[in-house]
């Protein structure tokens, strides 16, 4: 495990700084105890890390789930009564592990899979505009176009001309140039470069300026600008922001319903990002997905029993690892603890970190996910990849995650019915003359009722006396629909003068009695 030690331990630093205001802010649209976000994160690193086969995917509190946690938490009459329902979720997912559920996620198409890391990388950019310049209204971590603050993406940037804080700004630029420095120039220069990475030097030039600007009016940065991690005042206030689940609801209709939506969002979104991260993976390693959704459920049952938030896999936290260069799980694990350790140990320092510097971060992060040039790629694979892959950004950035993804799936399915329209069979028209119109169809290896309409439209078209060879040689499926089909097509031929030359493995049959029971003999064909 340690065999990448030098790749983990930088890769797992980026990582905290990525995953410790994401996990306060989600905390915060959620309506949850701050600390609650930091315990998911926690346990995500370390537990979820430990026990899930993906060696590059990060787990913590998920953006996708603070709507769902938002609404929960006043319905079910508290935090505590909400705490059961996480509980139940993660039993959930342990059972759909257990049942294999995890293939899944393999029913995704490559161009969802890929607009939902584009979208992602859009709206990371467009949501750290406003805090790049100190316009902090809206919590870090709410990725949905309509913001828990009232505003929406678009408005809120908008906003942002008549908000915004110098000395945040400055330093956000600062931060900004060193990352660009530090991945353009210097990590080629030498190997120190890429030992210390550049969100760990950015970090620390922002306390720095935030120590130096404290009495400075213009380019000081004030408390809200901040990271802001609760700062227990002894061990026991520590342990206080812990909290226990109150199991006498646990026999409510309403707690098992949100239990059972917990597990649904949470392993959908896991599904999606294991599918999405190991498309990232340089070495193209693949996670056993029902393992993920074991690990995600046994997580989510020790977040809920402590008082954190529902845990997923999430393609923020494990593309900044990928980027940073992160090769196997200790990454994860590493991050977990650096968590741990820090609101323990040093929450004062990290209430110095600037928000603008973490947005700095989190551009470069966005960036890498959406590319120009990614545009004009799919753009060039035709429009039935481009179309969904579309779609799906469009989805993600003016809806949100799920909705997105939904909507590009869509798209996907309607686009497979076309190319299953268009692809059922081939007819090549041999001869006109004589005044015989000699046609040959030739059936596709698997024909299903989607392509009914096809084989009918281009059935009806044969014209009257006709000889038409229908080839099913090749034809390993046929449903019983299209059988059916031709078999009401042989009794208006008969009607027509047409003439059908049956072309099959078992020999030729020319207008056969019954192309159901002529079928029925033939076992690849029933």
């Amino acid at each position: 495990m340690f065999r990448y030690i030098k790749n983990d331990l930088p890769a797992s630093i980026v990582v905290f700084f990525v995953a410790l205001p994401l996990c306060l802010g989600i905390a915060l649209a959620s309506g949850a105890p701050l600390f609650a976000g930091v315990i998911a994160g926690i346990i995500g690193g370390i537990i979820v890390g430990a026990l899930s086969g993906s060696q590059i995917g990060v787990s913590g509190p998920a953006a996708g789930l603070a709507a769902i946690v938002l609404t929960a938490i006043g319905t079910l009459g508290g935090y505590e009564n909400f705490l059961v329902a996480v509980v139940i979720g993660g039993a959930i997912q342990l059972l759909f592990g257990i049942l294999k559920a995890g293939v899944i996620g393999y029913y995704f198409p490559s161009s969802v899979i890929k607009g939902m890391l584009t979208g992602i990388g859009i709206i990371i950019i467009l949501k750290q505009i406003p805090h790049f310049f100190g316009y902090d209204v809206d919590p870090e971590g709410d990725f949905a176009f309509f913001q828990v603050d009232g505003e929406n993406t678009f408005s809120e940037i908008i906003n942002t001309v008549n908000f915004i804080s110098p000395g945040s700004t400055l330093i956000a630029f600062i931060g900004l140039g060193i990352l660009i420095l530090w991945d353009k120039v210097l990590t080629k220069k030498s190997k120190i470069f890429r030992l210390i990475q550049g969100p760990l030097v950015a970090v620390l030039i922002g306390i720095i300026f935030f120590i130096i600007t404290k009495d400075h009016n213009t380019f000081s940065i004030s408390a809200e600008h901040l990271v802001s991690v609760p700062i227990p005042d002894n061990f026991e206030s520590f342990m206080g922001q812990f909290s226990i689940p109150n199991f006498s609801v646990i026999n409510r209709p309403e707690i098992w319903i949100t239990g059972f939506t917990i597990a649904l969002v949470a392993s959908l979104e896991t599904l999606l990002c294991v599918e999405a991260t190991d498309k990232l993976d340089p070495q193209k390693r693949v996670t056993p997905t029902n393992r993920e959704l074991l690990a995600q459920g046994a997580g989510n049952i020790i977040s809920g029993m402590i008082g954190g938030l529902p845990i997923t896999q999430v393609i923020v936290r494990s593309s900044a690892n990928i980027q940073s260069g992160g090769r196997t799980k200790l990454s994860a694990i590493i991050h977990g603890f650096f968590l741990l350790v820090s609101v323990i140990l040093i929450p004062n320092l990290l209430n110095m970190i600037p928000l603008s510097v973490l947005a700095a971060i989190l551009f470069i992060v966005g960036y890498k996910l959406a590319k120009p040039g990614l545009f004009l790629k799919m753009y060039q694979l035709g429009w039935k990849q481009f179309v969904p892959f579309t779609v799906t950004v469009l989805g993600i950035v003016f809806t949100d995650l799920l909705i997105g993804i939904g909507l590009g799936l869509g798209v996907g399915i309607i686009v497979i019915l076309i190319k299953s329209y268009q692809n059922s069979h081939f007819l090549h028209i041999e001869d006109k003359s004589n005044g015989v119109h000699k046609l040959k169809m030739t059936l596709a290896e698997e024909v299903t009722f989607f392509n009914k309409g096809a084989i009918l439209k281009e059935l009806d078209s044969v014209p009257r006396d006709s000889y038409l060879e229908l080839d099913v040689s090749k034809t390993k499926y046929l449903d019983n629909d299209i059988i059916e089909i031709l078999e009401d097509f042989s009794k208006k031929a008969i009607n027509r003068n047409i003439v059908i030359k049956l072309i099959s493995e078992r020999g030729v049959v020319e207008n056969p009695d019954s192309y159901i029971e002529f079928f029925r003999l033939r076992p690849k064909l029933k």
